[in-house]
Order: C-alpha cells, then structure tokens, then sequence
C-alpha cells in the first residue's frame, strides 16, 4: 500500500519554514500591538502633587495602578489561560484588547481619581495576552525560536510604543489621550496577526514526540508541576519576583532616568536603546532550537542568565567609575536583565515542561510573573515612601547591584538542584534492570 501523501495532500499542507516564518511573525507582531494598549502612558511625566495629598508621585501612581491589574490579571491567568478552549482563544484576545482600549478611553475623560481606576482596569485584561499567544505557540520544535521572536516583541516595542506616544505629545494630543490615540493606531497590526496566529496548524506528531503533548491543565496538575520542580523553583520565583521589579522600573522610568543622564531631547531614544537588545536577546535564545536535548538546553539557558546578571554588575560599577556613558550603561543593564528575563516568559518553562512530558508552559510562566508583578508593587512603594530621598537614577543603580548579587545566588542554588536530581535519578536507573522508555530528550527533572 503506498503510504506517500498525494499531490493535492502535499500542496494542502503547508511547509514547515512557512508554519514557523507564520508563526514567528504573528507572535512578534500581535504582542508589539498589545503593547501600544499598555505603555504609551508612561511616555508622558504626569508632573504633579501625589494622588489625595500622599507622597505617592502621580505617575507612581498610575504606574502601580496598572501593575496592580496587570498582577491581578497574571493570578487570574494561571488558572484561565491554562484553562480556556482551543477555539475561544482568538474571541478572547479580541475581547481583552477590546477593554484595554475602552479603559484608555475612560482614563482620557474620567477626573483624576476615576484616571485610576481607569488605568488599574486597562492592565486587568492585557495580563492574560501573553498566555494566550504562547499556547498558540509552545509545544513544537522550532518553540525556542518562536518564544525568542515572541520576547523580542516586547523588548522592542515598549520604546517604539513610548516614541509615538511622545511624538502624539509634540504633535499637541493632550497626555491623557495619548494612550488611547496610540492603542488605535496598532489595532490594525493585532487584527492582522490575530489572523495569522488563526491560521497556523496544531504541532505535528514530530513536534509532540519531541516536546510532548501540550493541553489545558487541571488543578491536579498544576499542583503536581509544582511538587515534583519544587527545589529549582523556589529560587527561580525568589529571583524573578526582583528581576521584574528591575526591569519593570527600569522601564517605567526611562524617560527620568534618561532625563537625568542627559538624553531628555535626543530623538527616537527608547528605539535606539531597545533595539540592539532585542536583536542579540532575540539571537542568542533562538539558537536554542539546535539543542534538541532539553538537559543541554536548560543549561544554556542559566548560562544565558548568569551571563546577564554579571552584566548588569560590571556594567554598574563601569559607569560609577565614569568608564562608560549613561546610554551604553543603559543599554547595557537592560541587556543583562533581558537575558536572565526572557528565559522565564519562554523558553525555560518550555524546557521544563517538555522534560516533564505534558502540561503547559503557560502555567509556570504566570505562577512566575503573579509573583513578579507583585514584588514590582512593592518596589514602586517603597521608593516612593522608604527611598524619597533617593532620586530615581540612584535608586536603580544601587538596585542594579542588589539584584544582581542575589540573582546569581539564586541561579546557583536552583542550577544545583537540577544536578543533584540528575545524579539521583543516574543512580536509581542504574539500579533497575528495565531500561527507561523515554528518550533523552524527555527526561523529568525533580
């Protein structure tokens, strides 16, 4: 019986290069959009008294009402993005960004204390993006670069995001509806990779075999994601809870930072510092897609964040010496906190979940980002009411060394978890006579 596909069956099926050109570019494009609904805001300095006379700077306190949603949203998310049907995914994108809008709306018209709520409502629905998009893409071989373009979307699009916001300024849009003017002019681009992402086909038995069959995952399973990673989990959540309190102030406040560092009027400044890094974060974790085995590629992957946090280090104490600009200085943190940061929204929880053999990557990245979310709040509090002497510059330099000393403690100590695991299981193999029936590739990590 002759089991080659027919010609028609063969031109029916799209080539793999175009499922992962296609998808590559969706994922790219739809969160790039999503970002014009959730950061132009911050490109305007909301100079002013704090909100009900507290010492709470104005724009802290829009910034920590948007992270509150946007926390609040990842909580929510650990359960429906892991949750939600195949086929609702795309209306529920749809809907999410149709609030998020709606919300930039109120925050143009609504008086000061309603511009609160406003924006605290637009973060609630733009948390549950990410999940959605990656279960669009996850679960295949080319998924390390996939996730890489993924991650490079929001490297990218938050200073592009941030100069037409500031060029709608210029041009005399009032700060208040700028958001909103800046979200409508990017629908286009998310409808149109919407549609992309709604045409791409479910991964192959190829990509299951080497990655395992993703799926929605109950609370039985989650849970038991959670016990049997547990040891190198808590040092990655401790680590990330910091990581995205530095890399959500560093963003946040690029414009003071950059202020104060002498760049206030230099043109397309947040492109200009954003897209080197995006273009070498980007590099260096797609090439993950040549290590099939899930072992080598974890490793490289805690290289890749041991490698940022020495970066940020030694970049830091090169700029407290005057050894380099504050541009260079700033590209160069952001750099080091881009490779220990995108692992965590990608490919690590990949790996893992690929290694454990079923479940969702999904879960693990919002279980890391709930808690991340949350340390941001208490970040953005506490330099406002227990560092209100420290100007924002000199707090995050001397955030910069913090985190970076304790990330590579961390990474250390949940990277000799997984050896320890490893060398268990080594020995207990050794100690039966059934061979495993998984493939290298496959392998759980306790």
């Amino acid at each position: 019986m002759n089991n080659q596909p027919t010609t028609e069956t063969r031109e029916a099926q799209p080539s793999r290069w175009s499922v992962i050109a296609t998808a590559a570019a969706a994922g790219f494009l739809v969160y790039f959009a999503m970002y014009a609904f959730r950061k132009p805001f911050t490109a305007a300095t909301y100079a002013g008294e704090g909100l009900w006379g507290s010492g709470i700077e104005l724009k802290t306190t829009f910034v920590i009402a948007q992270i509150i949603g946007y926390a609040l949203s990842k909580y929510l998310g650990i359960d429906l993005c892991t949750r939600i049907p195949d086929r609702f995914r795309a209306w529920a994108l749809l809907g999410l960004i149709s609030i998020a809008e709606f919300a930039l709306v109120l925050f143009a018209v609504l008086p000061l204390p309603g511009k609160v709520f406003a924006i605290f409502l637009n973060g609630v629905p733009l948390g549950m993006v990410w999940g959605l998009v990656i279960r669009y893409l996850e679960g295949r071989r080319s998924s390390d670069l996939l996730l890489a373009c993924l991650c490079c979307s929001f490297i990218v699009s938050s200073g592009v995001v941030k100069d037409v916001g500031r060029g709608w300024i210029n041009a005399g849009v009032d700060p208040y509806w700028m958001p909103a003017v800046t979200g409508l002019c990017f629908l286009p681009m998310f409808l149109l990779a919407l549609g992309m992402l709604l045409w791409l086909p479910a991964p192959s038995a190829a990509d299951i075999q080497s990655r395992s069959k993703r799926g929605k995952m109950s609370t039985t399973d989650r849970w038991s994601f959670v016990r049997s990673q547990w040891n190198t989990l808590w040092p990655l959540l401790l680590f990330y809870t910091g990581l995205t309190a530095y890399r959500d102030f560093r963003d946040n406040y690029s414009v003071e930072i950059l202020n104060q560092l002498g760049y206030a009027e230099a043109p397309a400044i947040f492109s200009r510092m954003e897209l080197p890094v995006a273009l070498f974060v980007t590099l260096t974790l797609g090439a993950l897609i040549l290590v099939q085995n899930h072992r080598h590629g974890l490793a490289a992957i805690y290289t890749s964040m041991l490698v940022g946090m020495a970066l940020i280090f030694v970049s830091t104490s090169m700029s407290f010496a005057g050894m380099i600009p504050g541009l260079t200085w700033m590209i160069l943190v952001g750099l080091g906190s881009y490779l220990a940061y995108v692992p965590f929204n990608a490919v690590l929880f990949e790996r893992l979940v690929a290694l454990r053999g079923a479940g969702s990557a999904v879960f693990g990245i919002y279980l890391a980002d709930a808690l991340g979310y949350t340390g941001s709040i208490g970040v953005q509090l506490y330099k406002d009411l227990g560092a209100d002497s420290l100007d924002r510059l000199t707090f995050f330099q001397h955030f910069s060394f913090v985190l970076s000393v304790i990330g590579m403690g961390c990474l250390v100590v949940s990277g000799l978890a997984i050896l320890i695991g490893n060398h268990k299981r080594a020995l207990g193999t050794n100690c039966t006579s059934q061979p495993s029936a998984r493939p290298q590739t496959a392998e759980v990590i306790s």
